[in-house]
């Protein structure tokens, strides 16, 4: 009874924090197997029912070949019948438990066969064991043509309750923008994968007792909507997600520790987070929240569209997409895709034609307009020659990204969706959020994450490569689409839709995504780029300018984005390299966009291939895992630069807004000021207000947001010029960087202005490992700069390297005419040294 003891210690400790136990392991569900076998109690039972994660878990493999045994009669429970044991096999959801119903249906015992039937009728995840049944059922087998005839007939959706005609709930506001990092804490990331518990850490930076409001709440008696003027912005956290449903969701039978529904109601709801909702069966709408406050008891009529308090109507809306009451109903988007999937290829083999039991996505008249980049991209993924606004369709995802603080997410819903392989051409796993400074459990996750993603033929990074898009970029096949579950997933020679870990594990596992294609926003460079101005101040001027022409606000009540939830295309820079061209795709996160394209020339897309082809065999050559995914990635760039040929845009596409950017107008830097990205002023302007700082009291010099380059230029800035009175934290985003720092010389420097150097990867950008002192003003090259993200309390400016160095040396914001008389003189005439990218294939017998 040594386990049960354990158990009950553990359960105990766990009630202090306020949560469930863990799920079992596969350790603990033997001890537990062992237990029942000698005296099966209803709360062992409960503990093998309830306890133990569906899907490919390792436990699930145990439970499922102890259940099998039961139907088989090898072993005897007083308390679990063979026609019990299928029942208890059916609520696993699939993986290991699939072969043992499908053999079921063939069992000589009657009461068997019908509890097998009914399992299998409301399991999707069946994978290849869809041709058995199907083999059974050509053979005669009356069970399996039963079950066949219910996949056809999609009974595992019918059974299931449509969304009521009226939803009655009691309101939690949160006022303003409720950012990812505030409903789920980068601090707290290495809790991410334990829901219930990273759940208790859900807004407590951003409001006094949060947990225990919504506590009070549900003493209403209704369910709690989430509403906010501006939701889910920031980082692609399905754990944000996640934490919501925890507190205002509801249990999902079988499956320990996890929720499904909700209901989510933003002014604004950002894209990914809009997504990650759906996929998970909440209900997000978008509406006037203005009229709804904390504790107000509101009633939805979804169908209707709309929200009524106090017996009027307060707001209306449109459901978005169409389909979604489908999707609450199936408890999410990804299943009910997979659904429909398993009933179109029963209703194949049954000769029946397609059923009008699921809702169809609204799809857009074509106005004979051409495409723009993106859409021709994502046309080309799905075997079309373009894709407008509006369409639904699933597009082909040739590269996938996962990174570590939501890699444990990814692979527990890869482990839900039973799968032992993936789909999509290149899968990668990254370890950049972690590496530095690892937590116990980061230990953990760095010895067993990247054998679960090889295993599944995906490529694992190692702790201290550095930043995941520095490498996968390096991955990414030209005009092809892809996903990451990492809000900076956005490819500079293809297109990405970043999402939550749900559906990265789905486009892993199936090779593709859903997506309703957004409309799209031009952003078109003209002119000359002036002395001393950078790429980072380009990324600036986009909200800048979008400001002037009244497309964007920075008040979050009533907030204008032109950008949320469109993609970013941007024109007029042909000959960046795509180092450069990154730049430019990774800050339109920050514009809360949905995806980014770059229109380039073929030569700079030639340049890095050639280089990434030498990069990638030298992966191989240092045992890095799987080989053959690598391989085939390789052979098809060696495709590509065989007969090079990049897509371009219509000359009449059309566009939801078109931003003019003239380069000569941009004579100095352009920062966002603390603390709000959108929140963007030229350098005069900012030492022209005094309420904003102009003192400085560290620097960073790091992130996805930089490439080899800069740091040159930090190091070019900062030679000669001794110790810095800053605090300056240096973090190159890829240990070839590194390498090649130090080899330059710039290690040096770096070491005489005292700075101190970080192992390569993300650092203080996300917040979850070193951070800036309490309340200190920083001047930044990272991506974001939310409150309290980079550190308690603390000021910080986001702006180019340049001006980073020129902070670091200085001690203040220097005002245009000190930045132009130090950055011009130190670097010029030596850019093209300085801004020389690492191309691999330049460097003799290069290794890593």
């Amino acid at each position: 009874m040594a386990f049960l003891e354990e158990y009950k210690a553990h359960i105990a400790e766990r009630e202090t924090l306020g949560v469930p136990p863990l799920p079992l392991s596969a350790e603990q569900t033997v001890e537990l197997i062992k237990l029942i076998k000698s005296e099966c109690t209803q709360e062992l039972l409960d503990l093998l029912t309830n306890r133990v994660s569906p899907g490919v878990d390792d436990a699930a493999y145990v439970k499922a070949a102890f259940l099998n045994d039961v139907v088989l009669g090898n072993t005897k429970v007083s308390a679990i019948s063979p026609e019990k044991a299928v029942e208890m096999l059916g609520m696993m959801l699939g993986g290991y438990n699939v072969k043992p119903l499908v053999d079921a249906l063939t069992s000589e015992n009657e009461a068997v066969v019908e509890a097998a039937k009914e399992a299998l009728k409301h399991t999707l995840l069946v994978y290849d064991a869809f041709n058995d049944v199907e083999e059974l059922h050509k053979s005669g087998n009356k069970a399996a043509t039963e079950v066949m005839t219910s996949w056809a007939n999609a009974e595992w959706f019918t059974s299931k309750p449509e969304l009521s005609d009226a939803i009655t709930v009691t309101v939690f506001k949160v006022a303003g923008e409720t950012n990812t990092d505030d409903l789920s804490p980068a601090s707290e990331a290495f809790t991410r994968s334990d829901i219930p518990l990273h759940a208790n850490s859900m807004l407590v930076a951003k409001m006094d007792d949060p947990i225990n409001t919504i506590k009070k709440l549900k003493e209403m008696g209704n369910p709690i909507a989430y509403v906010g003027d501006v939701v889910g912005t920031g980082s692609s956290r399905k754990s944000g997600v996640n934490s919501v449903q925890w507190h205002m969701g509801e249990d999902i039978p079988g499956v320990p520790n996890k929720r499904t529904g909700g209901v989510v109601l933003g002014g604004i709801i950002a894209p990914i987070f809009f997504a990650t909702c759906e996929d998970s069966g909440a209900l997000p709408l978008e509406l006037d929240v203005s009229e709804m406050e904390t504790g107000d008891v509101v009633t939805i009529y979804p169908y209707k569209g709309e929200a009524h308090k106090d017996g009027k109507c307060i707001a209306t809306f449109k459901l978005n997409p169409n389909t979604i009451t489908d999707e609450v109903r199936a408890g999410g988007r990804i299943p009910l895709i997979i659904g429909r999937g398993l009933t179109a290829k029963a209703r194949g083999v049954l000769g029946l034609g397609t059923t009008d039991i699921f809702l169809t996505p609204e799809q857009p008249e074509d106005n004979g307009k051409g495409y723009t980049l993106a859409q021709k991209m994502v046309g080309r993924a799905c075997g079309m020659e373009g894709v407008k606004p509006g369409m639904y369709v699933e597009p082909v995802t040739s590269t996938v990204g996962s990174q570590d603080t939501t890699g444990p997410m990814t692979r527990d819903e890869i482990v839900e969706l039973a799968a032992l392989g993936f789909g999509a051409d290149l899968v990668m796993q990254s370890f950049c959020h972690t590496a530095a400074y690892p937590k116990p459990s980061d230990v953990e996750m760095h010895h067993t994450l990247p054998d679960f993603i090889s295993k599944r033929s995906g490529v694992a990074l190692r702790p201290g490569d550095g930043v995941i898009h520095s490498w996968l970029n390096r991955m990414v096949l030209p005009d092809t689409v892809g996903t990451g579950a990492d809000s900076h997933t956005r490819f500079p020679i293809g297109i990405s839709f970043p999402g939550g870990s749900g559906i990265v594990a789905f486009a892993g596992v199936t090779g593709s995504m859903p997506l309703t294609m957004p409309e799209s926003v031009l952003v078109r460079f003209s002119g000359e780029l002036q002395p001393g101005i950078t790429l980072r101040d380009l990324v600036n001027a986009i909200p800048y300018q979008a400001i002037k022409e009244g497309l964007l606000t920075v008040e979050k009540k009533g907030k204008k984005n032109i950008f949320a939830g469109r993609i970013l295309e941007i024109e007029g820079l042909p000959d960046l390299k795509a180092e450069q061209a990154f730049e430019l795709s990774d800050a339109s996160a920050e514009r809360s966009a949905a995806a980014c394209t770059v229109l380039l020339n073929e030569d700079p897309v030639i340049e890095y291939l050639k280089s990434n082809i030498v990069l990638l065999n030298s992966m191989i050559e240092a045992g890095y895992e799987d080989k053959r995914t690598l391989q085939r990635r390789i052979d098809k760039m060696n495709e590509w630069l065989a007969n090079p040929s990049l897509m371009k845009p219509d000359a009449d596409a059309e566009y939801a807004a078109v931003i003019n950017i003239d380069l000569n107008t941009i004579t100095e830097p352009i920062l966002a000021c603390p603390n709000d990205p959108d929140d963007v002023a030229t350098l005069t302007e900012v030492l022209a207000d005094p309420k904003r700082p102009h003192i400085i009291n560290e620097v960073f010099v790091g992130s996805c947001m930089t490439n080899i380059g800069h740091y040159r230029a930090l190091g070019e800035v900062l030679k000669g010029e001794g110790a810095v009175p800053t605090r300056l934290w240096i973090c190159p985003p890829t240990k070839m960087d590194e390498k090649q720092l130090t080899e330059e010389g710039y290690y040096s420097i770096f070491g005489t202005s005292g700075a101190r150097t970080e192992i390569p990867g993300c650092s203080l950008c996300m917040g979850n490992q070193a951070r800036v002192a309490d309340n200190a003003v920083v001047f930044s090259t990272s991506t974001r700069n939310f409150d309290n993200r980079l550190g308690k309390g603390a000021k910080v400016y986001l702006g180019s390297a340049e001006l980073a160095a020129v902070c670091a040396m200085l001690g203040y914001l220097p005002t245009k005419e000190e930045y132009l008389n130090i950055v011009p003189k130190k670097i010029g005439g030596k850019e093209a040294d300085i801004y020389k990218y690492l191309n691999f294939n330049l460097i003799k017998d290069y290794k890593l």
